[in-house]
């Protein structure tokens, strides 16, 4: 019988920071979908914020070192897109994170206005007199606008369904 349990694993997983975002741990992003323990076997479940994600072999192996770590013998990992990601799964933490990190955090992704989507919160100032100037930021799931109360530009993690 192992010694831990599948609340241990969730917390230990909070240690394992995105690796694009490292305020952000993959728990309070919403990628780890399902945490089951079968003998001495951890088996995750994975969704990333988006196919091809670059960092997703990263973000397995940071996951297996550090469950090893805690004395877990054996993780297995599986990425499915079952039910895809989307940015309503990140948790309120997380996007406290998000902008004290200096990006500003989603809006939920089941509105679409296009408003919304172009005069976003600066996360510096708070002024809402924001423009989008880019849909793609430094990755795919982040767009760049620009403050004209503050004057300077910011990414927002873009909300997704």
């Amino acid at each position: 019988m192992p010694s831990f349990t599948v609340d241990h694993i969730y917390q230990w997983l909070e240690e394992v920071k995105d690796p694009e975002i490292p305020v952000l741990s993959l728990v309070d992003l919403g990628v780890i979908t399902s945490v089951a323990i079968a003998a001495d076997t951890v088996k995750i479940e994975m969704t990333p914020t988006f196919v091809g994600c670059p960092a997703l072999d990263v973000m397995q192996r940071d996951i297996t070192e550090t469950l090893q770590a805690k004395g877990v013998p054996e993780v297995s990992i599986t990425v499915n897109f079952h039910k895809p990601w989307s940015s309503d799964k990140i948790s309120e933490k997380g996007k406290q994170a998000l902008k004290e990190f200096g990006l500003s955090p989603p809006f939920s992704a089941l509105i679409h206005d296009i408003e919304l989507l172009e005069h976003v919160t600066c996360p510096r100032c708070n002024g809402t007199n924001t423009e989008l100037r880019n849909t793609f930021g430094s990755t795919l799931c982040r767009s760049i606008h620009y403050c004209y109360t503050c004057r300077e530009a910011f990414e927002q993690f873009k909300p997704v369904q």
